[in-house]
């Protein structure tokens, strides 16, 4: 079993008198930068100017500036912008300001596990993952909950990583929660493999395959959209708070047959011989080299494949049918 932090095993102590460099300012960015700072810590900013993550960040009262000159405070540096520019911002920006006892934080660890960071020797190098999106992590600091989130430490340099670190999910109020330890290796491992065999590349194309089965079997695509895609919502919702044996006790006991019966059917051993292939080729590093070529090359297969999945008639369905659902609309 994993071990788990909670309050009393952080001092936020630790961190008075630092000041934290948060490079990037978008969701996860603006969460973490408000927490940290409610939590009476001494946080700056980068964005680049003239973007609306940089006004954003001026009406919550900071004053970004540039990757270098955060870098430049910054005693603990983390690094929110994308993975694919992570990078580029470290080697300009962030490398040349690093000195020695500073740390280095991500809340992902695909720039760190493929090696396209490499941080010196006498830097610490550490991972806090918010399990939720920053408006959450934001939403339940407010309301003195904190979401549950990973820790990881890749460099221990000062001898104290781990106590920064767990220092730092307490400014978040993950340790309320309870902070799970890992590795940059299994984060970033099991959060690739989640997002294409499951999350997002499995549901996407379970999801269009329904579709297109019923579309061709003659039904209507209004009728096939709300089976196979509006509906999976509260299945997931149910699945989220229950766990998948509560969600079988939810829904009517005609469809826990059919998903007891039918779906080793779907979910075939080919499919499970395919998730082993995909995990495999994260784990040798074929994934990442293949996405860090597709940026270097102006993404032109990424654009392809997502203005294919923009013209599927799925889209188009649902675009006229969530305009009947105002209740949808944010």
């Amino acid at each position: 079993m994993a071990k788990v932090y909670y309050d009393k095993d952080a001092d936020l102590e630790l961190l008075k008198g630092k000041t934290i460099a948060i490079i990037g300012y978008g969701i996860q960015g603006r969460g973490q930068s408000l927490c940290l700072r409610d939590s009476g810590l001494n946080v700056v900013v980068s964005e680049m100017e003239g973007t609306p993550n940089y006004e954003q960040a001026k009406k919550d009262g900071f004053n970004p500036v540039p990757a270098a000159e955060a870098a430049r405070q910054g005693d603990i540096i983390q690094i929110l912008t994308q993975d694919h520019v992570q990078a580029k911002v470290y080697s300009e920006s962030i490398k040349p300001n690093l000195k020695k006892g500073k740390a280095l934080c991500f809340s992902h660890g695909f720039n760190i596990r493929f090696k396209q960071i490499k941080p010196p020797k006498n830097v610490d190098v550490f991972m806090v993952a918010p399990k939720g999106p920053g408006a959450l992590v934001r939403k339940m600091y407010e309301e003195g909950k904190g979401v549950p989130s990973l820790v990881a430490v890749y460099q221990d340099a000062t001898g104290n990583a781990l106590k920064i670190a767990l220092a730092y999910a307490k400014g978040l109020k993950a340790t309320t929660a309870g902070v799970i330890e890992t590795t940059f290796e299994e984060e970033t491992e099991t959060d690739l493999f989640g997002e294409q065999a499951v999350l997002c590349g499995g549901v996407t194309e379970l999801i269009k395959a329904g579709f297109d089965t019923l579309v061709e079997a003659g039904y209507q695509p209004e009728i096939a959209y709300f089976e196979v895609l509006h509906e999976l919502k509260l299945i997931t919702d149910l699945i989220q708070e229950r766990g998948i044996s509560g969600m079988r006790r939810g829904v009517s006991n005609t469809a826990c047959y059919g998903d007891l019966s039918r779906g080793p059917r779907i979910i075939t051993e080919r499919t499970r011989k395919e998730m082993k292939k995909m995990l495999k080729e994260i784990k040798s590093g074929k994934f990442a080299k293949e996405w860090i070529k597709e940026n270097e090359v102006g993404r032109p297969n990424f654009n392809k494949l997502l203005s294919d999945g923009d013209n599927h008639l799925i889209e188009k369905i649902g675009k006229q049918l969530r305009e009947m659902m105002p209740w949808m609309k944010h």
